[in-house]
């Protein structure tokens, strides 16, 4: 696999309102394209693709796998770009793996801020067993998407020191206001236990610094959820850890990047089972499935309704026949 994996990936996303594409060889970025299209995406997704590979000079013969968005995030925009990857896949026959579109909304804003956050940078060096900050050098980012009604598709993940990327909570749909309760618990919790395990000398230079919090990133859509944010802002304050807003959109650069890390390990998604993460289903799903559920009671209901006539008829017949049996002489 590491033979394709270096050949071109092709990686794309449509899981939000922009089509996010991008080739890439190897850790170099060829080309990339951001088109919005109002979420038309299914009309121009593959012409915009091949164009775009037309523009790197790259060919489908050439390239070594596909990487996909697969959600959460826009159902019918989901739905297109894993539809489009595994026709694509199957029809030029390349291994595909399919990604987190909030992962890669956080992983990509990590790789932005790698070039003017001073702390992210000195995060990403390598291990030093006698640095005497390791254990108290961890970046967690916290990626959002608008899910209407107060909600948002979100996750969570840590850049810890020695450039450990990690997932701490797995993509979900959650009210804000309860993330942000989560969030503050769990900064506080880690802040306590850090400090009982310094009291007692416990912190070892080995001890993996993931679980040590020194600054929070918010990113992805923030617009509609400000407000909660700016509450974990003045929160986390409080415990000595510092919050930033950081607006990102998704790129399509990010899923090529973490698509060839799987590329690299062998990690292929199989085409035939291969579905976007809804996260919830689609309100259109949730009431056909709520009719569906009505319709089934009604009928189990008058099933069971036949069966008690049919046991009373029963019951009265065999009734009736002890009577004409008792009634002769």
């Amino acid at each position: 696999m590491v033979e394709q994996a270096e050949q071109p990936i092709l990686a794309f996303d449509t899981s939000t309102a922009a089509l996010a594409a991008a080739v890439i060889q190897g850790d170099r970025i060829i080309g990339e394209i951001q088109s919005f299209a109002e979420r038309n995406h299914s009309v121009y997704i593959i012409t915009h693709l091949k164009q775009l590979l037309e523009d790197c000079g790259v060919s489908k013969k050439e390239l070594g796998g596909i990487a996909v968005g697969g959600g959460p995030g826009s159902y019918t925009g989901m739905r297109i770009a894993v539809t489009a990857a595994k026709t694509l896949a199957w029809t030029w026959d390349k291994p595909l793996v399919a990604l987190s579109s909030l992962e890669a909304i956080a992983y990509g804003a990590c790789e932005r801020l790698k070039q003017t956050d001073a702390m992210i940078s000195t995060v990403q060096q390598p291990i030093q067993a006698d640095h005497p900050n390791m254990n108290k050098m961890a970046v967690w980012f916290i990626p959002i998407m608008d899910a209407r009604r107060g909600q948002v598709y979100t996750a969570s993940f840590s850049y810890a020191y020695g450039d450990q990327w990690k997932r701490r909570a797995p993509d979900g749909i959650r009210l804000m206001r309860d993330w942000v309760d989560q969030l503050l618990e769990q900064v506080q919790e880690r802040g306590q236990e850090q400090e009982q395990k310094q009291e007692r000398a416990e912190l070892k230079p080995t001890q993996d610094p993931a679980g040590y919090v020194t600054k929070i990133y918010i990113t992805g859509d923030l617009k509609l959820h400000e407000a909660e944010a700016q509450r974990l802002v003045e929160g986390c304050a409080e415990a000595g850890v510092e919050v930033s807003l950081f607006p990102h959109e998704l790129e399509g650069r990010a899923i090529a990047e973490l698509g060839r890390k799987r590329l690299l390990a062998g990690d292929i998604d199989d085409l035939h089972t291969l579905a976007p993460n809804y996260t919830q289903l689609h309100e259109a799903e949730v009431k056909l499935q709520e009719k569906e559920a009505s319709l089934k009671a009604e009928q189990e209901a008058e099933r069971a309704a036949a069966q008690t006539a049919s046991l009373k008829a029963a019951i009265n017949a065999d009734v009736d026949a002890a009577r004409v049996k008792d009634a002769e002489p």
